[in-house]
């Protein structure tokens, strides 16, 4: 499947996102599509406006699907990935996060990469390598997103940003790697997430702590997972593939000890 033409979807109805999101119909296996498309604005998918528009005129002229076609088969090939739909649409915010120009969200099934127009090609590669890492993972773990644990998806993400930094650099890295102290990361761990790992995506308070929603410190599940990560990689160092089979208990070391 690789990246679908969804450039094409946009030329004919921008200002319809239903009912381009009806043309999924059979990814989203039944989903309420208004209720979907507010999952995906969630995570950045545009909204028809004048700013969006053109931000989708300069994604066309700049060849962005073709781009993403050609990073798609280079990672699909070297870490025998699935072959599952991309879905490109325009950038218009992220309500979860503070970030202005990229997003993307992941399912067992398919993808999305939310864009804007982007001066450093490189932004676009970190992030497919993050989602579609989570992708290859998913198909490897063989378990409902639903049943996904707080600390699974502590592992999650903190795996993805570090898949990152080896293949682009560190440069590239999301902001939250190091937006939190190791000393801040073991205080909130012990006074918030060491007694919730086991708390299960769907419900409420997962998704509070991955991402500090509430009183909670802001994207303190995805600072968390990649000092869990990195404390692990002090003393042990992991391939790709093994990075998409390792139980999310394979990674807790002592700083990070039950």
């Amino acid at each position: 499947m690789g990246v679908i033409r969804t450039d094409q979807w946009l030329n004919e109805h921008f200002d319809e996102p239903l009912e381009i999101l009806k043309k999924i119909d059979d990814q989203i296996k039944g989903e309420d599509v208004q209720e979907f498309y507010s999952y995906l604005r969630n995570f950045g998918m545009y909204q028809p406006n004048r700013r969006c528009r053109a931000i989708f005129e300069q994604l066309k002229k700049d060849f962005y699907w073709d781009k993403v076609e050609k990073i798609y088969q280079t990672y699909r090939k070297k870490w025998g990935g699935p072959d599952v739909p991309l879905y490109i649409f325009p950038f218009s915010s992220n309500r979860l996060f503070d970030i202005t120009n990229k997003s993307g969200l992941s399912f067992k099934n398919m993808f999305f990469l939310f864009l804007t127009p982007l001066e450093d090609e490189k932004e676009i590669e970190a992030l497919f390598v993050h989602e579609y890492h989570h992708v290859c993972r998913m198909h490897k773990q063989k378990k409902e997103l639903s049943d996904y644990t707080l600390l699974e998806s502590f592992v999650m993400e903190g795996l993805a940003e570090h898949i990152v930094a080896r293949y682009c650099g560190s440069k590239y890295r999301a902001s939250w790697c190091t937006a939190y102290s190791k000393k801040e990361i073991i205080f909130y761990w012990q006074k918030y997430l060491k007694e919730n790992l086991t708390i299960k995506k769907s419900e409420k308070l997962h998704n509070q702590l991955l991402f500090g929603l509430g009183r909670y410190p802001t994207l303190i599940g995805y600072s968390t997972g990649y000092a869990l990560i990195h404390s692990y990689m002090r003393e042990n160092r992991f391939s790709d593939i093994i990075s998409f089979q390792f139980d999310a208990e394979k990674f807790l070391t002592e700083d990070f000890s039950k």
